[in-house]
């Protein structure tokens, strides 16, 4: 068991996977993070740049134009890598075009290259996603989307700290020429990689692409409950990360103390958390990992609690932060596989960007009162709250389990 498992972990599959979720990583707080930090040197009025967060609207309404990589096949390299090459060239032109931009003096057409650049981008993630749900056997969607998610993660890392510290030494249009040419390792993959095999057939038409994914999701038994389950399983973990720089802040850290430790411990635990994920994954399947990695979940965040309650302590504070982002890491991994298990092949790209848009519903929803909540509570009982609300997703599990198994049958 252990030497298949040590194949699985170094597999080439397991590499792509990586990769592909650093080139999906890396232009995400390109239009966010940088491009606001961009305009505030510029001294483009606040007001301004609070309104360029509308560019990030397609990764929310990404399941709109999914069909699109369905229903039709580009001439060379196949069904999924075909278009994945495609839309990994115009993202990189798309950077291009917005790093030749100029923020102080034609704001509008930053912001016309920075919608073309997330469009894009969330068209990438789409295809990369259908890719690795239809490369992966079910026992690999696990690992594979832990493998993803570190792979994303480390994008994010790279673009949102290393692009920051980039623009101090180089100018920021330098910085989206750099991030560009950094975005030819998901070229180079996509070219290498492997197609997936079609076993299920595409759709003949567009009006089929379109609608019978819905049609074949919500005909099945228990959609509308398999749906509040993805709604609800990360709902304590989501609401406790809102509010959580607030809290350090709040509680007398430093920013320096609480980016340090976010950075050292949160980034590395996450990075962790999704590879034993992953690896237990293999070994117990996702059903069981959904169990025990939610219940860690919830549990990891009544750490929070007892750092509200010991106050300004940092080796409180690391192990808060350790404890968290290890099981939210574990917890996603078996998440997101088992989001993917839920799509049928056909039809891979739209059900899955429907799925994975449902997945950032509740952290919108909550933002808005959590706030309110927390300064009429305090701290030690809105974490409390968080761990409660875990347990509808939780308790969802039984009936999530059963239909998982007459699925498989």
């Amino acid at each position: 068991m252990t030497s298949t498992l040590w194949r699985e972990f170094f597999s080439p599959r397991m590499l792509v996977s990586f990769l592909m979720g650093f080139s999906c990583g890396v232009p995400l707080l390109l239009t966010s993070t940088i491009l606001q930090a961009w305009m505030t040197d510029a001294q483009v009025d606040l007001s301004v740049i609070g309104l360029y967060s509308l560019v990030g609207l397609p990764y929310t309404l990404k399941f709109l134009w999914a069909p699109i990589f369905d229903r039709f096949t580009l001439p060379l390299f196949g069904r999924r890598r075909g278009w994945m090459l495609t839309l990994q060239l115009i993202l990189i032109l798309a950077l291009i075009a917005l790093g030749l931009t100029d923020p102080a003096q034609t704001p509008w057409l930053v912001a016309l290259a920075a919608f073309f650049v997330t469009f894009f981008s969330a068209s990438q993630d789409i295809v990369v996603d259908a890719y690795r749900r239809e490369d992966l056997r079910d026992n690999q969607l696990g690992l594979g989307s832990s493998f993803y998610v570190n792979g994303y993660r480390v994008g994010m890392l790279l673009a949102g700290s290393g692009g920051l510290i980039l623009a101090d030494l180089v100018s920021f249009s330098q910085v989206y020429m750099l991030m560009a040419g950094i975005l030819l390792i998901g070229v180079f993959t996509t070219l290498l990689c492997r197609e997936p095999e079609l076993t299920q057939g595409t759709p003949k038409t567009f009006t089929e692409a379109v609608v019978e994914p819905f049609v074949d999701y919500f005909n099945r038994d228990r959609a509308l409950l398999l749906l509040l389950f993805i709604l609800l399983y990360k709902l304590g973990d989501q609401m406790a990360s809102t509010l959580t720089t607030p809290f350090y802040l709040d509680l007398g850290f430093s920013k320096t103390e609480i980016g340090a430790l976010a950075k050292l411990f949160g980034f590395w635990s996450a990075i962790v958390g999704g590879l034993v994920g992953g690896t237990l994954l293999l070994r117990i399947g996702i059903i069981r990992s959904l169990w025990i990695f939610g219940i860690l979940q919830a549990m990891a965040i009544l750490s929070f609690t007892g750092l509200a309650l010991i106050g300004n302590s940092l080796t409180a504070l690391a192990v808060a932060i350790i404890l968290e982002q290890l099981t939210s890491g574990m917890g996603t991994s078996a998440y997101v596989a088992y989001m993917a298990s839920l799509t049928n092949k056909r039809f891979t790209a739209t059900q899955y960007a429907l799925l994975s848009s449902c997945m950032g519903v509740p952290r919108v929803i909550i933002a808005a009162p959590a706030g309110w909540i927390a300064e009429h509570t305090g701290w030690p009982l809105f974490f409390i709250g968080c761990t409660l609300a875990a347990l509808p997703g939780l308790m969802l599990l039984p009936m999530v389990s059963r239909q998982y198994h007459r699925d498989a049958q």
